[in-house]
């Protein structure tokens, strides 16, 4: 799978993980149907990654009236997305990339020297195409309304 850095423009790439309950999901299948909003984390269970899945469940509602379709992305396994989204009841997908194959797809930057993941929201559009990005390491929750922002910038199919 090469990388294909993400920018603003840019097809959503096609890549299949498997989410929290161990199923294969790919979110091209979402594509006509409806925005996607995919967030990639360090680690689940950590302060920022926690407060800002749980500020996107605070938030899912302002989602939904979009018609958007949360996604969140990071190396932890199916089993701990799984006690991730049920400890924090988290209603949105969460994808394990165990090998970060798809985090090198999108071409996510660390951070630290690489010692830290990167935290960088994509916003796609009813078509697959990039939107908006954001990326902010150290103001996870900031992650929100940046989305929240720029769906208001995409026309309802």
């Amino acid at each position: 799978m090469p990388a294909s850095k993400v920018t603003i423009g840019s097809s959503l790439p096609k890549f299949v993980l498997q989410d929290q309950t161990g199923a294969n999901f790919s979110p091209s299948d979402f594509i006509g149907k409806q925005p996607l909003v995919i967030y990639f984390y360090p680690k689940d269970d950590t302060p920022g990654c926690t407060a800002e899945a749980c500020s996107f469940r605070d938030s899912f509602e302002d989602f939904e009236a979009f018609g958007a379709k949360v996604i969140g992305i990071s190396s932890d396994s199916v089993e701990k997305h799984a006690s991730f989204a049920q400890r924090y009841r988290l209603p949105f997908t969460l994808l394990a990339d165990t090998d970060n194959k798809i985090r090198q797809l999108f071409q996510v930057p660390t951070n630290l020297f690489g010692l830290l993941s990167g935290r960088v929201t994509y916003i796609f559009d009813y078509e697959g195409k990039c939107r908006h990005i954001f990326n902010s390491q150290f103001n996870a929750t900031k992650h929100i309304p940046e989305a929240l922002a720029a769906l208001k910038t995409i026309k309802p199919k």
